[in-house]
């Protein structure tokens, strides 16, 4: 045979090395996608078949394992088979279990022309087979919208990655850092609605370490993917804790977004309770007894449709007017902490001054109820889904020192820190708090609260001119409640930041310019009229 002749052997897809390639693979197999659906749809499609890449791998991993565990013991190869057939063995050790139909590399090479019929089967088999997947997955694979001549290059193209074998990662290590990923990546892609199931992850990470939730139960009303469970759950193993030692309670009222987020508590092997369904938080809360000691939420801003009634028994510092749930959120966050809990709320920045339709008067009465520990006002541009200026409000039961019996330290006090000049641009629209930034305010806060934390390290707090002030309340009175940080701090930063939103700039400049362009044309026509009376 003339090999000369012959087709040159294709070359196989060589496996990635890093965790960038990884990314660059998997972004790739959105695209694949993008020409046929909206980003809303192909997140579900792309993050759906990682899910099942991951849970095949991992499946496939330990397997390995089991074998080559029983190898080393002599234990007869008859035997062998019986053991990699115990599903205990695997989910004893956080691995799902895959039946063999749903197993990748059998999918794939059965797809044929029809991948989505396999694909939804699959689906169906793993969640059939673990009880915690119970209608989690996306079965959308087989339907009339769906290009299944893309889904068959999307499914070859994902088979390029493997979850596994990155050093000595595991691999739900590097699947959990694939899906923050993809998140991100696909709040950009959506815009506006990105919002409703991404929080920056810095903001997030600010949140977690003011909070400090070493252990016990974490509670977030509005959980969207489930970012700040994972980050509380990161924080805990960084400190050399147990994810076990914390209990996960959250609600969402999307469908789709509560999907994404029992697969993310999965894939970081978080136990979570985030109720059998979803549901709206102020209709219908899934957790009517629970009280946290940790709440950390990132509401809808300023969300005008809400299911109000006025006489609901969160309301316990006036009821929210029916045009904006801020303070209905905060209400329902307050109504859900323990005697000691602490709560952090991401809220726009009108939250903080706005006297309308009742809103100042509760706040006051939070105030006044010594609740509020700590206001923070966030740079612009961290929330590239939405042009709104943000802060995060901080809620203590108790404003002594955690784990003292000397409460009264800060009580009538709280404590503003104004980090509007922070964080560093990743780009021309977005900003992010840098790690250095988030430890500052993070030292500041816990030196002011005197918590554990501060006294092992002997930190002390200090008023910083421009930064951070501790008021009273008798202060805070004067100013009629308003907590607006640049109030406080000091030094006149407030007028050098620029928090206008992007959207209300344009507008008031474009209508500037216009009316440039009409003194313009006036000075142009009596200017004209002037030469024509000289030229006579």
């Amino acid at each position: 045979m003339n090999r000369s002749a012959m087709p040159p052997r294709k070359k196989k897809p060589e496996q990635p090395q890093t965790m960038r390639e990884l990314h660059d693979i998997l972004w790739k197999s959105a695209d694949k996608l993008r020409g046929s659906m909206d980003a809303a749809q192909y997140k579900d499609f792309v993050l759906g078949l990682v899910f099942l890449k991951y849970v095949s791998d991992a499946f496939t991993e330990r397997r390995d394992q089991i074998r080559a565990e029983l190898v080393e013991q002599g234990v007869p190869e008859a035997r062998i088979e019986s053991f990699l057939g115990d599903q205990d063995e695997y989910t004893g050790h956080g691995v799902f279990w895959v039946p063999d139909s749903a197993r990748w590399d059998n999918l794939v090479h059965e797809a044929g022309d029809n991948p989505g019929e396999k694909i939804d089967q699959a689906m169906d088999e793993i969640m059939k087979s673990n009880d915690s997947l119970t209608g989690v997955l996306p079965k959308i694979f087989n339907r009339d919208n769906v290009d299944q001549i893309r889904l068959g290059e999307l499914l070859a193209l994902i088979s390029d990655a493997r979850f596994t074998g990155h050093g000595d990662r595991p691999a739900r290590d590097v699947l959990g850092e694939v899906y923050e990923y993809f998140l991100e990546k696909f709040a950009r892609a959506e815009g506006k609605r990105g919002g409703e199931f991404y929080t920056p992850s810095s903001v997030v990470k600010l949140l977690v370490e003011v909070l400090e939730p070493y252990s016990g139960r974490v509670y977030d009303p509005c959980c969207g993917s489930g970012g700040m469970f994972v980050q509380a759950e990161k924080f805990v193993t960084a400190h050399r804790g147990r994810r076990e030692d914390l209990s996960v309670y959250g609600q969402e009222a999307n469908e789709r977004t509560w999907r994404l987020a029992k697969m993310n508590l999965a894939i970081h092997g978080i136990s979570g309770n985030l109720g059998p369904r979803w549901a709206d938080t102020f209709r219908e809360d899934k957790h009517p007894d629970v009280k946290a000691d940790f709440i950390l939420a990132n509401p809808p801003f300023n969300m005008s449709d809400w299911a109000r009634r006025s006489d609901d028994a969160r309301w316990r510092y006036g009821t929210p007017p029916a045009g904006n749930a801020n303070f209905a959120w905060l209400q329902h966050i307050v109504s859900k902490l323990r005697e000691t809990g602490s709560a952090g709320v991401v809220l726009a920045n009108g939250s903080m001054s706005s006297q309308q339709s009742g809103e100042g008067d509760i706040r006051a009465a939070m105030v006044e109820s010594d609740l509020v520990s700590c206001l923070i006002a966030l740079p612009p541009q961290l929330f590239r889904t939405t042009p709104i200026p943000a802060c995060l409000w901080f809620f203590t039961a108790n404003k002594g020192p955690q784990g003292s019996k000397r409460l009264s330290e800060r009580r009538g006090e709280t404590l503003f820190i104004d980090a509007r000049n922070m964080g560093v641009l990743v780009n021309r629209t977005e900003r992010e708090l840098a790690a250095d930034e988030l430890t500052k305010i993070a030292d500041t806060y816990h030196a002011w609260r005197g918590t554990k934390s501060a006294r092992e390290t002997g930190m002390k707090y200090e008023d910083v001119p421009g930064f951070c002030y501790s008021a009273t309340t008798d202060e805070i009175r004067t100013h009629d409640h308003v907590l607006s940080p640049g109030r406080y701090v000091g030094s006149g930063e407030e007028d050098n930041i620029d928090t206008e939103p992007i959207t209300e700039k344009i507008e008031r400049l474009t209508k500037e310019l216009y009316t440039h362009f009409d003194e313009s044309a006036q000075l142009e026509k009596v200017v004209r009229e002037q030469l024509e009376l000289i030229s006579d």
